[in-house]
């Protein structure tokens, strides 16, 4: 089957002719529909999370269940929405409610297949998703209704999850509060969407590129500011001098961090969803933090459980109160990912989607 491969840190991708195993107990094989290209796919590609190389990347599809291993309980035929860290249900972190910390998902890259000259292959994240098909265990494949729009229904594994958890478990979003999301890819324009569902008001939405306004507007925002030394002043201005109450922080660099903390009102929260590289320090005065009372924490996967959250954002795609055609900036065949990695390193558009015939 064919792939985006990298072969190592820094390298460019290219598609290739890989081997995947068959499926072997608990395991399915799963022939993809559509796969998103996320900034964590970048984030392989540089080496800033350290994988294992060739690597196949992709971690966010949805795709339709070919072949079932012995003891899978999924029949051959069933549309999948893949979970790129399914929770063991049996550690620390999963019996004590955070799925999304289960510590049997570690590892940026796992060991599965070949590639066509028989060398050793690893898979992003366990998945490999942007592939003609996938094996992965039967816990990373998570039912959904048929015939939502696969080009959308591909965003629920990780956007879309990882935007609307950021807002409705982590930060709880009350009706009313005031929200502020900087940096407007494909997670920050999910939580866009997710602050306008749960009634917040003002929604500013915040980035460096002047072409993402129109973006912005249509997934929820109220408000676009260009990011420049004078944002806290422009977003205290718009919240009667005070500052929001929830800023997001969705591009994972020390200087945004500290940019959503001052956009912040006294004793409101500060939300880092973009995933930095270990060595961008963040500075902030004990005097300022005690003072401020304002909380700084992270989102991981949108604090989310999964296997129960997508089922209801699929139902909530298929009725049509959730609509994530804003997040897609386009449905390309495989050839062309790699040009549309280009894009998103250049933060051109939001979410490329790379569809795959039936």
């Amino acid at each position: 089957m064919r792939a985006l491969v990298v072969r190592g840190r820094g390298a460019t991708p290219a598609v290739e002719e890989v081997r995947l195993p068959d499926p072997g107990p608990g395991e399915l094989r799963v022939r993809i529909r559509a796969a998103g290209i996320c900034h964590s796919d970048l984030a392989m590609v540089d080496g800033t999370v350290a994988p294992a190389y060739p690597l196949v990347l992709g971690h966010e599809a949805t795709g339709v269940v070919a072949e079932a291993g012995p003891g899978t309980r999924l029949a051959v035929g069933t549309p999948v929405v893949l979970n790129w860290a399914p929770a063991c249900r049996a550690c620390w972190h999963c019996r004590h409610g955070e799925p999304w910390l289960c510590t049997a998902n570690t590892g940026a890259s796992v060991a599965r297949g070949e590639t066509a000259d028989g060398g050793p292959l690893q898979v992003t994240l366990g998945l490999g998703a942007l592939a003609e098909e996938v094996v992965v265990p039967e816990r990373a494949a998570i039912e959904v209704p048929a015939g939502l729009p696969p080009e959308q229904a591909a965003l629920l594994g990780c956007a879309v999850l990882t935007g609307t958890g950021a807002v409705r478990n982590t930060a709880r979003v009350a009706p009313g509060e005031s929200v502020a999301v900087i940096g407007l890819g494909g997670v920050g324009l999910a939580v866009l969407t997710a602050a306008r569902r749960a009634g917040a008001a003002p929604i500013l939405a915040v980035d460096v590129a002047e072409a993402k306004r129109e973006l912005a507007l249509a997934a929820g925002a109220t408000d676009f500011l260009l990011s420049d030394d004078t944002l806290a002043k422009e977003i205290r201005a718009r919240t009667e001098g005070r500052g929001v109450d929830h800023a997001f922080e969705c591009v994972g660099r020390s200087v945004t961090i500290r940019a959503a903390w001052r956009a912040t009102r006294r004793g409101g929260a500060v939300t880092v969803v973009g995933m930095g590289a270990k060595d961008d320090l963040l500075s902030l005065s004990a005097l300022d933090i005690f003072h401020s009372a304002r909380t700084l924490r992270s989102s991981v996967y949108g604090s989310s459980d999964p296997d129960r959250e997508v089922p209801e954002l699929a139902v909530a795609l298929a009725d049509g109160s959730l609509d994530l055609a804003p997040l897609v900036s386009g449905a390309i065949p495989l050839d062309e990912a790699p040009a549309a990695l280009d894009r998103l390193a250049r933060g051109e558009g939001a979410r490329w989607v790379v569809t795959f015939p039936d």
